[in-house]
């Protein structure tokens, strides 16, 4: 061989071994050795089983037991106000008075034209005594008798008249002294003292004092919701009781209001006031509830949600709302087994409790759910299960 081609034949060997070992790393790749991929995470839950007691929430606002309008019922200027701004007054508090000069000078004519009528009844009096013996003896016409009766009747209707105007002029000046008309917590004044009151446009309605110890909450409900609540009252208590207790079937107790910060008032209440029919342009139904206020927290006109429990599921399958889908009206869930395995579940659907519902048929309790990462999901997959609770524990850490 010659020195040429023992050249050739080392380049070609060393080619050859070049190309083998390449050889062996591509069939390591496609092989068993190549990496596995990462699988999918998903979030899930087990499903429950438990009791899950059933409400209606209803939307209204709060106002007193009685709230009534401080009204100023004569024209004058407003001379004092004799309380302090939001707080509480009792009955018969006197809270403004209302310059009471014209209404004086009123009286003391009224009482002078009524001193007049009472004069001249007296001499109308006088007069019949007179005449009336000597009509019986022929000694004046009966026409002089007529008309000394005429006068007296005429006179004494006089006197009725002025004493109507006294008791008017009266009234009036009493309404120069305004008063509490009941015990409650009294506003802000829509008048100052030396302002003119009682005519348009100035003030007429100068304050309002609210009861609100009970308050009332007011709302409404649809009819649907007006069915649920009265068949279950119905159910609830017999006719019989119902009569004993002057109550309406239409009428829940234990209902519970939650205010604006989304905290629950610790005092239950009950409906004590609906109207009489449905207003069939909204098709609603109003209600008015009555809770204990001793604290005096809750305030007219504040927003309020009235919830209404109406019965309890016993032993019920619920899962989380957000691990449902629907597709053309179908409800389904995606089921984790033990090994990662993903499953399609169709299930029926009850009552929404919070963020939860009711599973009524298709699910078992204790199995595994998704609730998170199902839309990258498919039947047939194999994931990496991660409870919901772990993973918002480790964010929660991760935050803090």
């Amino acid at each position: 061989m010659s020195l040429i081609e023992g050249k050739t034949l080392n380049r070609l060997t060393r080619c050859l071994a070049v190309a083998a070992v390449v050889l062996l790393a591509a069939c390591d790749r496609s092989g068993s050795g190549q990496a596995t991929a990462p699988s999918l995470r998903v979030l899930v839950t087990e499903s429950e089983q438990r009791d899950v007691p059933l409400s209606i929430d209803m939307v209204g606002s709060t106002l007193g037991t009685k709230d009534v309008p401080i009204r100023a019922r004569v024209e004058g200027f407003l001379e004092t106000m004799e309380f302090t701004e939001g707080t509480f007054v009792t009955e018969g508090d006197l809270l403004y008075t209302i310059d009471p000069q014209p209404f004086q000078a009123k009286l003391v004519e009224a009482q002078s034209m009524l001193a007049a009528a009472q004069t001249n009844l007296a001499k109308a009096e006088a007069d019949l005594a007179r005449i009336k013996p000597l009509a019986e003896i022929k000694a004046v016409s009966e026409q002089d008798l007529d008309a000394a009766v005429a006068t007296e009747a005429a006179t004494r209707a006089s006197v009725r008249a002025s004493e109507a105007s006294v008791e008017l002029a009266e009234i009036e000046l009493s309404y120069t002294r305004i008063k509490a008309p009941i015990s409650g917590l009294i506003g802000l004044t829509q008048a100052k003292p030396g302002e003119f009151v009682g005519r348009d446009p100035n003030p007429v309605v100068l304050n309002q004092v609210s009861d609100i110890n009970p308050i009332r909450a007011r709302f409404s409900i649809s009819e649907r919701e007006y069915l649920i609540l009265a068949r279950n009252y119905l159910a609830q208590h017999p006719a019989e009781d119902r009569e004993k207790r002057g109550m309406r079937s239409d009428r829940p107790r234990n209902m519970i209001l939650i205010l604006a910060d989304g905290s629950e008032h610790p005092e239950k209440g009950s409906v004590v006031a609906t109207s009489q029919s449905v207003d069939q342009e909204t098709g609603t139904y109003i209600m008015e509830a009555s809770f204990p206020n001793p604290t005096g927290v809750i305030l007219p006109g504040q927003f309020a949600r009235v919830r209404a429990p109406y019965e309890t599921l016993e032993n019920v399958v619920v899962i989380p709302r957000k691990a449902v889908s629907e597709l053309q009206g179908l409800f389904r869930v995606y089921v984790v087994d033990a090994a990662g395995l993903v499953s399609v579940r169709e299930i029926q659907l009850g009552p929404k409790t919070g963020d939860d519902v009711v599973v009524e048929t298709g699910l078992e309790a204790g199995e595994t759910v998704i609730v998170e990462g199902s839309q990258k999901v498919r039947p047939g997959m194999t994931v990496e299960a991660v409870p919901e609770e772990s993973a918002l524990a480790s964010q929660e850490s991760a935050d803090g």
